[in-house]
């Protein structure tokens, strides 16, 4: 098997074993939802490079890869696109690396608090599991009031959703019946 396909499904992870994504699910639908109360789980916005180096440490923004000027201008957009779209955002949850606070807080300043269970498992894959489902429970609770946004990472939105987003990209969500279902995409 070619080193891309394998690398492909070690990416994937559990979420290889999802259904994909329903094909009416659309953008048009998605800034619907969230006016509704949806969910959207964004992947940080532009960051140059992939990864963290190593020594990466929380809390030390020196020592992750971080957003560049591009990355910080399209988290700016994000909130941007959210309040032009009319949409009322109830709480904005992010992951503990500085590029997902930084996009959240450049989005909707003064309004994010960071949550654990959105932090990037890239560089520990088995913590995978255990973060995927603590954030389903944190998504699956979700009553508003308003939209939630989520500033976190592709291995996470990949983990429950079986979506690889771009930088800047969201995937807004419904809780229905105790399942996560992919609404529609935010295209970056």
């Amino acid at each position: 098997m070619p080193v891309f396909f394998v690398r492909r499904r070690l990416a994937l992870g559990l979420a290889a074993f999802l259904p994909a994504p329903p094909a009416e699910a659309s953008e048009a639908a998605a800034w619907e939802a969230l006016r509704q109360g949806a969910i959207v789980m964004f992947r940080h916005a532009y960051a140059p490079g992939g990864g963290d180096p190593a020594g990466m440490r929380l809390g030390e923004c020196a020592t992750q890869r971080n957003l560049d000027a591009q990355g910080r201008a399209q988290a700016v957009r994000i909130g941007e696109a959210i309040r032009a779209q009319g949409v009322t955002v109830g709480a904005v949850l992010t992951s503990q690396w500085c590029r997902t606070t930084e996009t959240a807080e450049l989005a909707f300043p003064g309004q994010s608090r960071p949550e654990p269970a959105f932090n990037s498992f890239f560089g520990d894959r088995p913590a995978g599991p255990a973060l995927t489902a603590a954030a389903r429970r944190i998504l699956l609770a979700w009553a508003g009031p308003g939209a939630l946004f989520v500033s976190t990472h592709q291995v996470n939105i990949t983990g429950l959703t079986g979506i690889v987003p771009a930088s800047g990209e969201g995937v807004v969500l419904r809780a229905e019946g105790g399942e996560l279902r992919v609404v529609g995409r935010i295209q970056p």
